[in-house]
């Protein structure tokens, strides 16, 4: 419909769709259906593009692992696999929601599998730190990046606690909460490619070079496709960008 002026107006279901439609890709790729059950999100769209990236790196890295004899280390690489697997599914379920049940029953299966996540990084950490003992600490960019990283996923792990359970005691209204979910999911996805890139460091740590040999070039490709599947079902109204 045109306006007196020529100028063509909206339409109110023209804006939904318009809110609603992914960075890359089709709306109707990224949107849940009312029959459909939560777990289809996890394979929606391009989903399948970060199912495939997030196997492969499991593949990756799990192949090189029980390749050879199992030390104390090597719990390190698959309790991080293993949480960075499930912070994928938790954003994949996610994503596509668009009712407000959709969107509860969501967010009660991310924070799920983010909590597990969150235990596992933890488990990670300590690990590597009795893997270390009174050895020199920070060494390499795949050290700083790691430590960096811990510090980053407990933070965003704290917020998304405050904003959703308790923003009428920490922030004073969960309005206030709400207003800061568009920065917890822009954090999250700046987290996911620090994450990425923190494994794809340590492919050149010494440990990687002269025993696993888990390849640089495979794990960028698994990265790639992960953020390709996940960053192309973003809604740009969900990070505050129309």
């Amino acid at each position: 419909m045109a306006s007196a002026t020529g100028i063509p107006q909206d339409h109110p279901h023209t804006i939904e769709a318009r809110e609603d439609e992914p960075l890359l890709g089709r709306r109707e790729d990224v949107v849940q259906k009312e029959s459909e059950p939560i777990f289809y999100n996890v394979f929606a769209g391009t989903a399948t593009f970060a199912q495939f990236g997030v196997w492969m790196l499991i593949i990756l890295i799990w192949s090189g692992i029980f390749n050879h004899p199992l030390i104390l280390f090597s719990a390190h690489p698959l309790l991080n696999s293993s949480a960075i697997l499930l912070q994928i599914q938790a954003t994949l379920i996610l994503q596509p929601t668009i009712t407000p049940q959709q969107k509860t029953l969501g967010t009660r299966v991310h924070y799920s599998l983010q909590a597990v996540s969150l235990v596992l990084f933890i488990a990670a950490f300590i690990v590597i730190e009795v893997n270390k003992g009174d050895h020199p600490r920070l060494t390499s960019p795949h050290g700083i990046l790691g430590l960096t990283t811990y510090i980053l996923i407990i933070l965003q792990s704290l917020g998304g606690i405050v904003q959703y359970f308790l923003p009428q005691l920490v922030l004073g209204s969960v309005e206030r909460g709400r207003s800061l979910y568009k920065y917890h999911r822009l954090s999250g996805y700046l987290l996911l490619i620090l994450e990425l890139v923190t494994v794809s460091a340590a492919t050149r740590t010494t440990f990687n070079l002269s025993v696993l040999a888990i390849p640089l070039w495979a794990v960028l490709v698994a990265a790639g496709l992960v953020l390709i599947g996940v960053g192309a079902r973003i809604k740009k109204h969900k990070l505050g960008l129309i």
